[in-house]
């Protein structure tokens, strides 16, 4: 077994109850309200906007001996950066306003505590644990865009009767990351070092976790919401 089935082997059950969340089940058959994707696409911003900078500070902290998988990081860099950017565009285009998210003018707005803690558990994997546990975030975020990105996308564009140009984001991700996959898995067989691999492994359960964590709290946000307004 390589390493790459390896890993996906010993987080399916993480995987598992990430997919069967209630919010990615809805959206994967487009039943969710525009607040929901309004609410989504706020979080996705707070943790996009950390991808290239985690992949430059991943880069920076590896050692010589994985040369071969900062140059790969590079590659990374070049396809991510700017993708924050969609996100906002995708927020403006269904109605809400980017720089109030941009600037997290609203506790809306703002990055939910769910976020934050998957954004710092990230950036102290890479400084203080072990910098290649970073690829455990990888696999996670890639791995569920490539699964449901794209069939949400349409799904809740049909639903909510919303413009293509409001699902940049979870479009581009759907099938880039395909791609990425499968570039992903290469890399991935190629760490040996055991400590690396139990390392990547550990990262990913966590991510899976955290990143539901997400899923869950815009959840309970627009519930609450609602209830706020029911009862005003």
């Amino acid at each position: 077994m390589s390493f790459y089935q390896r890993l996906l082997s010993e987080t399916q059950a993480e995987r598992d109850a990430l997919m069967s969340l209630p919010l990615i089940l809805q959206g994967a058959q487009g039943q969710i309200t525009l607040d929901i994707y309004r609410a989504f696409l706020t979080q996705a911003y707070h943790h996009v906007k950390h991808t290239t900078p985690l992949l430059m500070a991943c880069g920076g902290r590896l050692s010589g001996e994985y040369e071969w998988l900062r140059t790969a990081i590079g590659e990374y860099i070049e396809e991510e950066m700017g993708h924050q950017e969609w996100v906002l565009n995708d927020i403006e285009a269904c109605g809400g306003n980017k720089e109030s998210v941009r600037n997290s003018a609203t506790e809306a707005d703002a990055p939910c505590h769910a976020t934050e803690l998957m954004v710092a558990y990230a950036y102290d994997m890479i400084n203080r644990v072990n910098p290649v546990g970073f690829f455990g975030m990888v696999l996670v975020l890639e791995g569920t865009s490539t699964a449901v990105a794209t069939q949400a996308g349409e799904k809740i564009m049909q639903a909510l009767k919303l413009p293509k140009k409001a699902f940049s984001y979870l479009f581009s991700h759907g099938s880039l990351d395909i791609s990425h996959v499968s570039f992903y898995e290469s890399l991935m067989n190629q760490v040996t070092r055991p400590e690396d691999q139990e390392i990547i492994i550990h990262a990913a359960k966590r991510f899976y976790r955290l990143y539901g964590d997400i899923f869950n709290h815009v959840a309970a946000q627009v519930a609450n919401r609602q209830l706020t307004a029911a009862a005003a």
